[in-house]
């Protein structure tokens, strides 16, 4: 339960039900009343509904005082209209003033379980004037409010006297003993036209003793989401940037679009000033950010050495997203700054990865059809001095104007089977090439992976027809048809000596395939086992124009089990794969009847006629495994347990000794307080892509729950090859219902490097108060 300062709320809710109840009681008295003119005194009248009203009363006597116009009922009054109650051993109402009283250990919850504690209620029944003593509230998400006593005045202000709030334990707080946190106030006032609780002469505590005084101290009303004013100021140490201070206005100028206005002190830098605009409209959103420095120390920049000498710094961002309709949405995100490291050196919120990509897109999804298009670029936010060109990257980065994705399936069948149409087409413009094309001095006869200035245009459109048919024996048949076509442009901005680079070409492949899978399930004592034998053969005709042909998205190439039986094993539509194939392999699946389950994959991939779009003479392709007729093994496995127990394995072994080239093994475990995880990897030197030594590194992690609220964790990597420690890191955690902490440590190390790198973060949460410090966890 947590602290609010929505004390002014729930009390004036509480007041209005109060009065809602305490009327009704009134009422149903005056009828009572009426319809026995001739009793004076009631004793003994228990039980009582009207069926007009749906009321219930219960007390031991109604008086009615016909000269006075009060209106008495006394002992265990017990009150019930449309879902409120209230108890009270005495309760009164005067119809000339119109006023009634309530006192003798009152009690009120309200339909929406709203608990008020009083020893008296006086008040109008109008609810515009009048007074409450010794209040205590509860409401049912935990919030509490006491008070020596409650004014209402005017209709639309209430005054609470030595008041206290909080929304910590409530067995502590019910037993007097000092809660995590709570806030005492001479006067908490409760502003109705202009929404504001203002506190009056107040302190914020922890644990009973006193942290800070505030003279003055007003926030919005809890009810609103929104409204104007200062917004709680953060405090924060960063290497480099040292001890910095952020105060901030929220402008609610109105219900849909706000302004956001950011300062902060650093007291090595200078002054940081960030605007934030933000506007929803009925069909989606969109933000305007600017951030801007006079970077007074800039010529000693630990954090950027980019920014060396540059005091103008600044930043300008938009994000935007909206729905057309309910098939189509489109959106955008740019960032453009001074320098290539400002958003990233002063930590702005949606602008600081390494790698950011500004981007304006459209999207169309309807059933199994998508329709998109991306005009972007990547932003890559480095400390790389401005002369050091080539070691800069940012400048390689390219242009994609435009990429448009689409995909067709339809729902009929064509010919028993299922009919895929995919295109893409892309345009790439970039400044610089990512790689030279010359290569220990002697220039390339290929591209390869190399990358190119200019601009260079692909048109693909893909046309796939597969079906399963299936054997009154159970054999699985699986035929595959597919024709695929590019058109290619590149138009380079320099030339590159000796290597073959073709400018406007056109280049096919047709696939005819079958997959053949014969599943036998073997079930015994309650234990359940699939083995599956796997074939699948690929006949086609070889790939054209390999290395005389740009390849910006094809790249990023693993071979595992999980591609074994891709039609094409590359990750984009740059490269194709060409040349007949087979690829063969060996599942199981098991269930045993003591919870456990196991799943297994082991294949080998064989070149059969063709040119190998792997061989050696290609950097893509080279070292991943399938380069030569026969590939490596590859295979995986997955064991869980009914105990929180999950084991997973990957890895591929070299098809002459099967040594290991590449691996990977993943642990978890469970217990009720403690969960632990263990990962290794291992990968071989593969110098075409840039690794000339192997890599090998252990990961752990832990998390231990010491009781519902305080959790502790560790983490650690460790680079085998160097004998480095690259990670570690641990932290704890607290939270309860009114109040929540996490504190972490992290020291990092580049494998082989001495220099060390420390990050400290701290976050305190007060409910309904606010928060403070950064939320980010260094330990996943």
């Amino acid at each position: 339960m947590e602290c609010k300062y929505s004390f002014y709320t729930v009390i004036s809710e509480v007041l209005a039900y109060s009065v809602l109840v305490i009327v009704c009681i009134l009422i149903f008295s005056v009828l009572v009343v009426h319809a026995r003119e001739t009793s004076g005194l009631m004793t003994g009248y228990n039980n009582v509904s009207m069926d007009n009203s749906h009321m219930f009363l219960s007390a031991d006597e109604l008086v009615f005082d016909s000269k006075t116009g009060i209106i008495t009922a006394r002992g265990q009054v017990q009150i019930e209209d449309g879902g409120n109650k209230i108890v009270a051993r005495h309760v009164t109402y005067n119809k000339i003033t119109h006023r009634f009283t309530a006192d003798g250990n009152v009690e009120i919850v309200d339909i929406n379980g709203i608990k008020v504690y009083a020893d008296k209620i006086d008040l109008t029944d109008d609810l515009g004037e009048g007074f409450i003593n010794s209040l205590r509230v509860e409401t049912r998400d935990h919030i509490r409010f006491t008070a020596e006593s409650a004014e209402r005045s005017r209709g639309w202000m209430t005054v609470f006297n030595n008041g206290i709030y909080t929304t910590c334990q409530s067995c502590d707080y019910k037993r007097g003993k000092p809660v995590i946190w709570q806030i005492k106030a001479k006067r908490i006032i409760w502003h109705k036209p202009t929404e504001t609780i203002r506190f009056e002469n107040s302190w914020f505590e922890m644990f009973g003793q006193p942290i800070a005084w505030l003279p003055i101290f007003e926030i919005k009303d809890p009810k609103l989401k929104r409204k104007s004013g200062i917004l709680v100021p953060r405090l924060e140490h960063t290497t480099g940037l040292g001890v910095n201070l952020t105060n901030s206005y929220f402008w609610n100028i109105a219900p849909n679009y706000d302004l956001t206005l950011s300062v902060t002190e650093y007291l090595k830098r200078g002054m940081l000033i960030q605007e934030i605009w933000r506007h929803h409209l009925e069909s989606g959103f969109y933000n305007l950010r600017f951030a801007h420095i006079y970077d007074h120390d800039s010529k000693d920049s630990p954090l950027g050495l980019d920014t060396r000498n540059k005091k103008n710094r600044y930043m300008v961002g938009t994000q935007g997203k909206f729905v057309i309709n309910t098939h189509w949405i489109y959106g955008w995100e740019i960032m453009a700054q001074s320098d290539q490291n400002f958003s990233r050196t002063y930590n702005l919120d949606g602008y600081s990865n390494d790698v950011h990509r500004s981007q304006v897109y459209l999207t169309g999804l309807a059933d199994r059809n998508y329709f998109g298009v991306k005009f972007y670029h990547f932003t890559l936010q480095e400390n790389t001095l401005q002369q050091d060109a080539i070691l800069r990257q940012d400048s390689r980065q390219p242009w994609v104007l435009p990429r448009i994705d689409y995909t067709f399936i339809p729902d009929a069948r064509v010919l028993g089977g299922e009919l895929k149409f995919t295109a893409n087409l892309q345009t790439i413009y970039r400044e610089k090439t990512d790689r030279s094309s010359v290569h220990k001095g002697i220039p390339l006869n290929y591209l390869t992976d190399m990358t190119m200035t200019g601009t260079s245009v692909r048109f693909t459109v893909d046309l796939e027809w597969k079906r399963s048919l299936i054997s009154n024996y159970g054999l699985v048949l699986s035929p595959l048809f597919s024709l695929r076509s590019d058109a290619i442009s590149i138009h380079p901005d320099e030339s590159y000596q000796k290597i073959d680079m073709q400018s406007d070409v056109l280049r096919s492949m047709a696939t005819a395939g079958l997959e053949v899978r014969y599943p036998v399930l073997l079930s015994y004592d309650k234990m359940t086992h699939i083995v599956e034998p796997v074939a699948q053969i690929l006949l086609r005709s070889d790939e054209r124009y390999a290395g005389q042909l740009v390849n910006e998205d094809a790249q990023s190439f693993v071979f595992d089990a999980t591609t074994l039986f891709s039609r094409d094993k590359f990750s984009g539509y740059d490269r194709i794969e060409g040349g007949s194939r087979i690829n063969i392999g060996m599942r199981y699946s098991g269930d045993t009847k003591n919870g456990w389950s196991v799943y297994s994959l082991l294949g080998q991939s064989y070149h059969l006629a063709g040119k190998n779009s792997f061989s050696s003479d290609k950097i893509i392709g080279t070292d991943s495994g399938l380069e030569t007729a026969r590939s490596d093994y590859v295979t995986m496995l997955g064991i869980d347990d009914s105990n929180m127990l999950s084991i997973a394995a990957r890895g591929r072994f070299d098809e002459k000794n099967m040594s290991i080239r590449r691996g990977e093994i993943e642990l978890q475990k469970q217990w009720k307080p403690l969960a632990v995880g263990l990962q290794y990897a291992y990968i071989e030197r593969q110098p075409s892509y840039g690794y000339a030594q192997n890599r090998q590194e252990i990961s752990a992690r832990s998390s231990y729950k010491l009781d519902d609220k305080w959790q502790m964790n560790a983490d650690a990597i460790y680079d085998i090859f160097s004998e480095t420690l690259v990670q570690t890191g641990s932290g704890v955690s607290y939270q309860d219902e009114c109040f929540g902490l996490i504190f972490n440590y992290q020291k990092t190390r580049n494998p082989g490097e001495r220099t060390v790198s420390h990050k400290w973060n701290i976050f305190l949460s007060f409910r309904t108060l606010g928060d403070f410090g950064s939320k980010t966890s260094f330990l996943q």
